[in-house]
């Protein structure tokens, strides 16, 4: 698939297209104004920042971002430990929950964002589809990431509905015991559908791929990578932005949500 050919947000009789964007912000330490012109050229219905400001003033941060992307907040930031979640106005938030998860002593406390949101209605659907959507920043530290990456499938199961995401800095490769944990339940978005480039880290010396969008079974993947050479999306922005590169996921999900209490998983 061509980058430029990554399908936008459109709701039709094969179901509601949602462009998830996950993304390392860094606290908005870089160049602020790089960083909302990738974001802005991603057109996500869903952006879920990882490392959002968190201390001073953290509300007016997340507030300006939202603005300035055309975005709206919706949860997290200071409340999930950095974990936060942005959405378009084409999502209707049915409920937001932020999640602090275990204090290790000498380690930094995470957390989760996480959300309910309903899509795509319209007038074949007014109710449209529900969306469980986790933005989670897992540990530095393996045994303690290990056991975050549990805490995140449960947390999706909990959410309650048949279609979830969950994205966000992993810190561990694919063949690392957290990433394969997670993989092991939910679908990795670039290893089902390969889109654009695959490594996250660093944006000056991409090496590693410790960023990521899963999905739960009946949600479709039209395309997951990094959107280096989408329209709007420079190199020189991408390396500006912060210190990690974006995952952007085109999610397919049907019009009518099936008749069941959760995700499997």
């Amino acid at each position: 698939m061509a980058l430029a050919d990554l399908p936008g947000s459109t709701t039709g009789p094969d179901g509601a297209v949602v462009r998830v964007l996950s993304y390392n912000i860094r606290s908005l330490r870089d160049d602020r104004e790089a960083l909302v012109r990738v974001i802005r050229a991603c057109a996500p219905d869903v952006l879920c920042v990882q490392e959002a400001p968190r201390f001073f003033r953290w509300r007016k941060a997340a507030a300006w971002l939202a603005r300035e992307t055309g975005l709206v907040y919706t949860t997290g930031g200071a409340t999930a430990t950095g974990p936060m979640i942005l959405t378009s106005l084409r999502a209707h938030v049915e409920r937001t929950e932020d999640i602090l998860l275990p204090r290790v002593p000498g380690l930094h406390r995470r957390g989760f964002a996480t959300a309910v949101l309903r899509l795509g209605a319209g007038h074949r659907d007014p109710g449209g589809v529900r969306l469980g959507v986790v933005s989670c920043h897992l540990s530095l530290a393996a045994a303690e990431r290990h056991d975050q990456a549990g805490m995140l499938l449960d947390r999706v199961a909990a959410l309650g509905v048949p279609y979830a995401v969950a994205a966000g800095d992993i810190n561990d490769r694919p063949d690392g015991r957290a990433f394969r944990r997670i993989a092991e339940r939910l679908r990795d978005g670039w290893a089902t559908e390969p889109w654009g480039s695959e490594v996250t880290f660093s944006a000056d010396d991409p090496r590693r791929r410790i960023d990521a969008v899963f999905a739960t079974e009946g949600v479709e993947i039209i395309g997951c990578g990094v959107p280096v050479g989408l329209p709007g999306v420079s190199g020189a922005d991408l390396r500006a932005a912060t210190d990690h590169l974006p995952v952007l996921a085109a999610l397919r999900l049907p019009c009518a949500t099936p008749d069941r209490s959760g995700p499997s998983a």
